[in-house]
């Protein structure tokens, strides 16, 4: 891993929308203000400037391309049952919907910044628990899926990764991805938690409870090192979830920040080494201290920063 004393690249390609945060409970276990708080971390870093890029808000439109016409018009609209929206976990609002359309449009933003500059950052991201017709787990539509279904049928590339290092399964993205030949999936998860029903991603390793970081850090290396010689991928989608911390309140694994800080090293430079575009997400990450939530998902622009 490069020295913390080593220059920060300035133009590093971010991502962010206003939108994705907003008035929203402060004691709910999604941490709404995260979004926001995180571009506030990386602008004290001195990582803010002309290197920034805004997506354009967002519709249902574009969705349409990877979920149910009829599950996200009727999101949009606020249309779904108690029960459905029991599921996804969060309440309905004019500013939610705002921030969930617009959210895969930045991921998409983020994987052609990186196609072009090598890597990329969305302030954001990583909604893998949203199925085709379904929210689940705090996610509402799949910009995982949706941002590497758009850059094949583009033509743009023609074949993708999505690393997908949160502690929790990539259930949605393994399902609407499944027969999709052109994306591989691969979660590295823990595998007793969320979700309780797993489905099957391209390659699925399911961690023990309480994993620490040499362990952890080796099946990462191995596994990244291993898929990149064997698919080639014209770019990674890198989801950086950071509930594998120690102390998230959803993570049941051991992993310290220092942990943390070296394996967003490693997927970083093992992609550069091997020539390949890696685009990140921050994914899930959960914690009564917001303002640290926020330095724990900065780790991976940092990271960035340093190549």
């Amino acid at each position: 891993m490069l020295s913390n004393h080593s220059p920060l690249n300035t133009r590093l390609p971010l991502v962010y929308h206003p939108n994705y945060s907003f008035s929203f409970d402060p004691k709910h276990r999604f941490v709404m203000s995260k979004f926001a708080n995180l571009y506030n971390e990386v602008k004290s870093m001195g990582l803010i400037g002309g290197n920034l890029v805004q997506p354009e808000l967002g519709s249902p439109s574009p969705l349409e391309l990877v979920h149910c016409e009829d599950y996200i018009w009727d999101l949009w609209r606020n249309q779904l049952d108690d029960k459905t929206m029991r599921r996804i976990g969060l309440p309905w609002s004019e500013q939610l919907m705002a921030r969930t359309f617009t959210a895969p449009l930045g991921t998409l933003k983020t994987a052609e910044l990186a196609l072009k500059h090598g890597v990329a950052c969305h302030l954001a991201g990583g909604t893998h628990h949203a199925h085709y017709d379904f929210g689940s787990g705090y996610c509402m539509v799949n910009d995982l899926a949706y941002t590497s279904t758009t850059l094949i049928q583009q033509g743009k590339v023609n074949n993708v990764l999505v690393f997908d290092l949160d502690v929790h399964q990539g259930d949605g993205t393994a399902a609407m991805l499944k027969h999709n030949p052109y994306v591989f999936t691969c979660s590295i998860h823990c595998e007793k938690n969320f979700p309780f029903r797993k489905h099957d991603s391209d390659l699925d390793i399911g961690l023990e409870n309480h994993l620490e970081d040499a362990a952890y850090l080796n099946i990462v290396q191995e596994t990244l090192t291993g898929l990149i010689e064997d698919l080639n991928p014209d770019l990674v989608l890198y989801d950086a979830g950071v509930d594998v911390w120690e102390q998230d309140t959803l993570g049941k694994l051991n992993i310290s920040w220092q942990g943390l800080e070296k394996r967003d090293a490693l997927v970083l430079k093992t992609c550069q080494s091997k020539g390949v575009p890696v685009a990140t997400v921050i994914g899930g990450g959960y914690d009564k201290d917001h303002l640290r939530l926020a330095k724990r998902h900065a780790i991976v622009v940092k990271q960035a920063a340093l190549l």
